[in-house]
């Protein structure tokens, strides 16, 4: 037999070096560094090696035992029928290998499986005597576990006593501890507000939270269980076929899986494969593939062990959803709403079945999370169609130390300064009717309803004359001519008449309407009417300060900094002032700024048809004045205006004792008050 080669012997020194490395990130720190991906390529790497040179194999070796040693701080348990691992297979043509093996040794034409989901979680013993749960147990290294039992009780999913008859005396169920995405998100949701580290995935939150010494915690986890299998059965019996023994197991009040079923031979294994690879984003918890297990028992027993592994049963794994690459720069994205994105320029990586390149790293807060670098090697995530996203950063693998990453001050694209208001965790462009990123989205607004009411100027429209490069910003709608827009696709001279009617009567507003038409940041009709009720010119509200602002009812902090900003503006004090020039007006208000608005306070609800006003009108007169206007009446609502044909909402005003207002009682409130 030919020396194996000291290369050969020192990568396999160093594979199990870092094997076992990650495997005490992973089960006894909590806190893994790598992908699953990655650490099933090191695992397969030492396997082919050792398989190839049996003289390299050692029983210390990672492949010759299931896990890590269990944590010392929980009680040991010591399983006397083993928790093995499964046997991962990657691609079609491993399964039909597997297939082929087991009906070879069984001499059958066909197997029938039982197929479940893989679980994304942390495996789990149950030991029930007489019906009662006495202990749970953590798999550990496969021997001995850690005694987890008190903690086990918290979590609603698993039963404390056993429902029904007929169960053995001894019943040991096996089956995996996992934490839905929604409890994910709320519990990831909950650490953020307590400043508390946040965990990396459901399945290192479940290990994390089953692993609390304090049961106290664990019961606050939105902890969840299914049964896979059993391990010691004593003083009785269980069904002759796995899935059998699962619905007995349901019968007696244990979880199991709902997706789990029966197929016959390897196409019904592969065709099931197919199925939920398909549904894993739609599911409530994460899988990470598919368990095929040979049905009867008699033919697992026939079939038995390898060393870790059973060889009736398969893992499926599906594409990584997590995997390792480089982050080769940053890059930011101006939203149509002014909003900058950063976005992770990546060494293309395979996630998920498809190529990745880019991943949005959403805002500041979240780079300061990471604490993620130019150079990094980060771990990125793609689950279905959601947009990729960084994970974590391994800081192992960082060189040096680079620069710490900041959004840029002004807009890459129009090079307006960049804010951030207080309690806001979004950076935005105040260059809003300038900035061309937002030029689509600030013309749509300006024209809306609401805003100057611009009728037949719809988002199809616009985007025509902006990519036709007939309009750059709100202003130059008033620039157009008939013959202009007849051009456009789907715009003939009738239409086009109409459109330019329709601009020159918008002409005539409100000073609250252009206000709410301008798009500032934080300001919408009710503050925008407001504005323009205290102050009554564009020009005090365009020269006042903070403290002025601030003086304004309802006006704080935040507002009166965005409508600072936003003035601040040459590009944007340009815009208005050839809105202005193109004969934009008003009636001049009179400004009511001293003290409280007469109605401020006090909710009122629009229902039925006015006779003197519109709907809009009557909205806008009360807001004036300082009320709030809702759509629906409750126990809070002081007055009820009610029109012709009034509805459900006058109904159940009379039936809470709000105020009802006819139309001529709703005139004389607002005549008192003019």
């Amino acid at each position: 037999m030919m020396a194996v080669a000291k290369s050969v012997r020192q990568r396999v020194a160093r594979l199990r070096d870092e094997i076992n490395y990650h495997n005490y990130r992973y089960y006894v720190l909590d806190d893994p560094e790598i992908t699953d991906a990655e650490y099933d390529r090191l695992l397969r790497e030492l396997q082919e090696l050792e398989e190839k040179y049996p003289e390299l194999v050692t029983t210390d070796s990672p492949t010759q035992r299931v896990g890590a040693t269990p944590l010392k701080e929980f009680a040991e348990v010591h399983h006397e029928v083993p928790m093995l691992s499964l046997e991962n297979a990657f691609s079609d043509e491993e399964v039909f290998d597997f297939d082929r093996r087991a009906r070879e040794r069984l001499n059958v034409a066909e197997i029938e499986y039982a197929v479940e989901p893989k679980l994304d979680g942390l495996a789990i013993s149950l030991l029930y005597k007489e019906g009662v749960l006495s202990r749970a147990a953590t798999r550990g290294d496969g021997t001995t576990g850690e005694d987890v039992t008190q903690n086990v009780r918290t979590i609603d999913a698993i039963p404390l006593r056993l429902l029904g008859k007929g169960y053995p005396g001894i019943l040991e169920v096996r089956g995996e501890v996992i934490m839905t995405k929604a409890g994910f998100e709320k519990l990831n949701q909950l650490q953020r507000q307590h400043g508390a580290k946040l965990f990396a995935n459901p399945r290192n939150a479940a290990a994390g939270s089953l692993r609390q010494l304090d049961p106290r915690i664990t019961a606050t986890r939105p902890l969840s269980f299914f049964s896979y299998g059993n391990g010691l059965v004593e003083q009785g019996e269980l069904p002759s076929r796995h899935h059998q023994i699962m619905q007995k197991m349901k019968s007696w009040g244990i979880p199991v899986n709902p997706e789990s079923s029966v197929v016959k031979g390897v196409e019904g294994c592969l065709a099931y494969y197919r199925k939920m690879q398909q549904k894993r984003d739609s599911l409530p918890y994460d899988i990470d593939g598919i368990v095929y297990k040979v049905d009867r028992l008699d033919q697992q027993e026939k079939l038995g062990f390898v060393a870790r592994a059973p060889r009736w049963a398969l893992a499926h794994k599906f594409p990584a959803q997590e995997e390792m690459t480089k982050l080769l720069a940053i890059d930011v994205q101006v939203g149509r709403t002014g909003a900058l994105t950063p976005v992770a320029r990546l060494q293309p990586v395979h996630v998920g079945g498809v190529v990745v390149s880019n991943a949005t790293l959403h805002n500041q807060d979240e780079i300061d999370r990471l604490d993620v670098r130019v150079g990094d090697t980060v771990i990125v995530r793609r689950a279905g169609d959601v947009i990729p996203q960084i994970v974590s950063v391994v800081l192992s693998r960082r060189k040096g130390n680079p620069p710490r990453y900041k959004l840029p001050d002004t807009c890459p694209v129009c090079g307006s300064p960049t804010a951030r208001l207080s309690g806001e965790v979004v950076t935005y462009c105040t260059g809003g009717l300038y900035c061309p990123a937002q030029r689509k989205q600030a013309i749509k607004h300006f024209a809306s309803r609401r805003a100057m009411d611009i009728e037949g100027l719809g988002d199809k429209l616009v985007e025509q004359l902006v990519d036709e490069k007939l309009v750059n910003d709100v202003a130059d709608l008033y620039d157009l001519t008939v013959e202009q827009v007849q051009q456009l696709e789907r715009m003939g001279p009738k239409s086009a008449h109409n459109l330019i009617a329709a601009l020159e009567k918008s002409k005539s507003t409100t000073l609250a309407r252009f206000l709410y038409a301008l798009g500032i940041h934080d300001v919408g009709e009710t503050t925008a009417q407001t504005l323009a009720s205290h102050f009554g010119s564009l020009e005090k509200i365009m020269h006042a300060d903070e403290e002025t602002l601030m003086a304004v009812p309802d006006i704080g902090p935040v507002v009166a900094e965005s409508i600072i900003r936003f003035f601040r503006q040459k590009h944007n004090r340009k815009v208005i002032r050839k809105l202005q020039q193109a004969g934009i007006h008003w009636p001049t208000e009179k400004a009511k700024p001293s003290g409280k608005l007469p109605l401020q306070g006090k909710t009122f609800v629009l229902t039925g048809t006015l006779s003197k006003m519109t709907r809009d009108e009557a909205k806008a007169a009360l807001q004036a004045l300082g009320a709030k206007v809702t759509g629906s009446v409750s126990k809070k609502t002081d007055y009820v205006v009610a029109g012709e044909n009034p509805g459900s909402k006058a109904d159940k005003a009379e039936a809470l004792g709000v105020t009802i207002l006819d139309e001529k009682d709703f005139q004389a409130l607002l005549d008192e008050h003019a």
